[in-house]
């Protein structure tokens, strides 16, 4: 693995922020191009998407304050470099990017739902991305494992992210990089045969949260206890914001499936048939 790629003047230009930057560039460019298909203004895309960026940054770091506790215990780490360099918590950043949209949207008169719909395949291939920028740095890293594609992590990953060098681990990062590809080709091919407003991004919630709730159980990097949630249950602070996103979302995906279709028997036009004399 490659936690850095090159340094300038002294200053490391880390894989992770590279692969990051790619994530955010891809999701938007698609975002705006589904969304232009659509029959959405290109400008208001651009700039919603761009402030709906710089709301996840955000959202990510303020959740890291809760799941990492030495940025509590000692608040000046908040103006490091190291916690300016760090990726943040992914549901963090989910969550502010909707906040802002909520309330973008709205600004902007765009529809919700289709305008949710063009940004959902995007969201997808910036996980993919985000997840190799993980695996290049050491950082979200799995449980030890016998398994035949068990990875070991450089001295240098082991000094930037904590990631344990003595053992094999689940490459847990490729897990979901590789399952949200898969879910990125499934929505931009759902995007096109949608049955009504709102499948897409819906199916990514349902999708992304149980994929991320399966993989947490061979997860190892520590990652604190929110409120004493994790003791308490016994799953992750990921697990537990995953369930009932997960079950949002598919409870969402049913009434509006049905609304679609009581809807679509309504239009129905029925001739009654003449009986000749």
């Amino acid at each position: 693995m490659y936690p850095e790629l090159i340094q300038i003047g002294g200053f490391p230009i880390n894989t992770y922020g590279v692969f990051l930057a790619l994530a955010f560039l891809c999701a938007i460019l698609l975002a705006v191009k589904l969304a232009a298909r659509d029959g959405l203004p290109r400008e208001k895309i651009y700039d919603l998407c761009l402030w709906m960026l710089l709301a996840s940054l955000v959202g990510s770091k303020i959740l890291m304050l809760f799941t990492e506790p030495e940025y509590r215990q000692n608040p000046m780490q908040l103006i490091s470099l190291d916690f300016l360099r760090s990726g943040g918590v992914f549901y963090g950043g989910l969550l502010g990017a909707i906040v802002a949209g909520v309330f973008l949207m709205r600004r902007y008169h765009l529809p919700w739902w289709r305008t949710a719909d063009a940004c959902a395949p995007g969201i997808a291939l910036g996980n993919f991305f985000g997840r190799q920028g993980c695996f290049a740095a050491g950082c979200c890293w799995g449980e030890p494992t016998t398994l035949p594609w068990g990875v070991k992590f450089t001295e240098r990953g082991h000094e930037i992210t904590g990631v344990p060098t003595d053992a094999f681990l689940h490459p847990t990062q490729l897990y979901e990089s590789f399952a949200m590809l898969a879910v990125f080709f499934f929505l931009f091919w759902l995007h096109g045969r949608r049955r009504f407003t709102g499948q897409v991004i819906l199916a990514y919630g349902l999708l992304y949260s149980l994929i991320r709730f399966l993989i947490e159980f061979v997860r190892a990097d520590p990652r604190g206890d929110v409120f004493g949630l994790t003791s308490l249950t016994g799953l992750s602070t990921s697990q537990i914001i995953s369930l009932p996103i997960a079950v949002v979302s598919l409870i969402w995906l049913v009434l509006r499936w049905r609304s679609a279709e009581s809807l679509k028997e309504s239009d129905t036009v029925h001739v009654p048939t003449i009986a000749r004399a």
